[in-house]
């Protein structure tokens, strides 16, 4: 039997990090429950797991570890079901940005009710803050002291310019950090800002409805060369 830790989710297949530094493919057999929950997937990128290896070098998931904590979000498909995005998160990061596309406020607060049930702490990040105006950088502040007095991090980046990018390697660095945002917000430029040979897949704005299109389809974790690992979320709704 081996130890090790989920790095990526495809649905039916499980990339496993193993102690010895081996990524192997694993699937899992019978049901994992995670109490009181219906869930689509039992298995999420950061649970520390025991696996067995099969005679073609793929391997199966026998053993989930308990979890620190983990974060859920309503499943796409099945409106009464939860899918189980990551577990065992030192901290997570909600990217937004106030124009291009406009802030929708609401899914800061709705990320936060995610998170907030596990005590999971999370930094606000606005981005793309080379495009904020007077108008832009007021809303900035109001809504950086609203969430700052009742304790979390807010800060201000722009992927174009580096503006912020250095302050927010030192919160990622040598923590397990969830990233996500919706679409449009650029999260996966800036995390090619973070470290650009991660090459994530940019987003891209849709010219006829000015809305973000969806560029990751499954939760995968990178680590990041000063420390540390992120978990690429998908863009939410």
């Amino acid at each position: 039997m081996y130890k090790g830790i989920v790095i990526k989710s495809t649905g039916s297949w499980y990339q496993v990090l193993l102690e010895n530094k081996e990524v192997i493919d694993c699937r899992i057999i019978g049901k994992f429950r995670l109490k009181g929950m219906k869930i689509t997937n039992p298995v999420a990128v950061g649970d520390q797991v025991e696996v067995e290896k099969e005679a073609d070098e793929k391997g199966i998931i026998k053993k989930i570890m308990p979890r620190k904590n983990f974060v859920v979000r309503q499943s796409p498909r099945k409106k009464h079901y939860l899918h189980l995005l990551a577990s065992n998160l030192d901290q997570a990061v909600v990217i937004m940005t106030i124009i291009s596309p406009n802030l929708k406020q609401g899914f800061i607060d709705r990320f936060l009710l995610m998170t907030e049930p596990y005590n999971i702490p999370v930094v606000i990040v606005f981005n793309k803050a080379d495009l904020y105006g007077e108008d832009e950088l007021t809303v900035y502040h109001y809504l950086r002291s609203i969430y700052e007095t009742i304790g979390y991090e807010v800060r201000l980046v722009s992927s174009i310019t580096g503006q912020g990018i250095e302050e927010l390697k030192t919160l990622l660095k040598d923590k397990i950090s969830l990233v996500s945002g919706q679409s449009g917000v650029g999260k996966s430029t800036l995390v090619n800002a973070l470290q650009p040979e991660l090459n994530i897949r940019t987003d891209e704005i849709s010219d006829y409805s000015g809305k973000g299109m969806h560029t990751t389809t499954f939760a995968e974790m990178f680590p990041l060369d000063f420390g540390g690992h992120i978990i690429d979320t998908p863009g939410i709704k």
